[in-house]
């Protein structure tokens, strides 16, 4: 473990509701560790979505929907959910609440702090800093998380992944904003829920 990154944040912090988790991830680093040459790859979290579980229409449990896919939300919260997307993306989230409700939040866009020249050389089209982590898809190519990494306890900090305690308490409401979620208009009243976080006028936030 990097000894200039801060401990995980423990499974606490995860085993409550999952909209304030979403809105306490912010200002968080999320950190990916190479075990096999001890590279540290990381950023500050500037942007989440929350997802309500079985409740949720946008959420992949919904209506106590079970498959190997979403096995890891249905377990304790602090794990990493991965999932491959579109048949070429990874999206990675953090399992919540616990106890029979399997909900997530989905990390959307980081700014870069460690290891940004990995970054760069993963994430070939981006033309800017801002570019590198601006997006779901585009965090998880710079950082190197696929699906291997589903299941991972992010609480751990022998972890390949995990999430580093940078703030003690979540920024104040009128430097967050909230917004709908992006991509789920499918999901009927529930895609008009305002459940995406960010920190207002980060450059690192995505364009959605």
């Amino acid at each position: 473990m990097n000894l200039e990154i801060p401990e995980p944040l423990p499974r606490k912090f995860y085993d409550r509701d999952t909209v304030t988790v979403a809105k306490a991830l912010l200002g968080q680093k999320l950190v990916r560790v190479d075990h096999g040459t001890g590279m540290v790859i990381a950023g500050i979290i500037v942007e989440t979505e929350a997802y309500l579980g079985v409740i949720d229409k946008a959420a992949h449990t919904y209506n106590h929907h079970k498959t190997e896919r979403v096995r890891t939300m249905w377990g304790e919260p602090g794990h990493a959910y991965v999932y491959f997307t579109y048949g070429m993306h990874h999206c990675v989230n953090v399992t919540t609440h616990g106890h029979g409700r399997p909900e997530a939040v989905l990390i959307r866009a980081l700014e870069p702090t460690d290891g940004v020249e990995v970054m760069w050389d993963r994430r070939e089209k981006a033309k800017k800093e801002r570019d590198l982590c601006s997006g779901p898809a585009k965090l998880t190519k710079a950082l190197g998380i696929t699906l291997d990494l589903d299941g991972v306890d992010v609480t751990c900090p022998d972890s390949q992944l995990y999430v580093a305690g940078m703030r003690k308490r979540a920024y104040s409401g009128d430097l967050i904003a909230s917004s709908e979620r992006i991509g789920v208009g499918y999901a009927e009243e529930w895609a008009k829920k305002l459940f995406r976080f960010h920190l207002k006028q980060n450059l690192h936030v995505s364009k959605g």
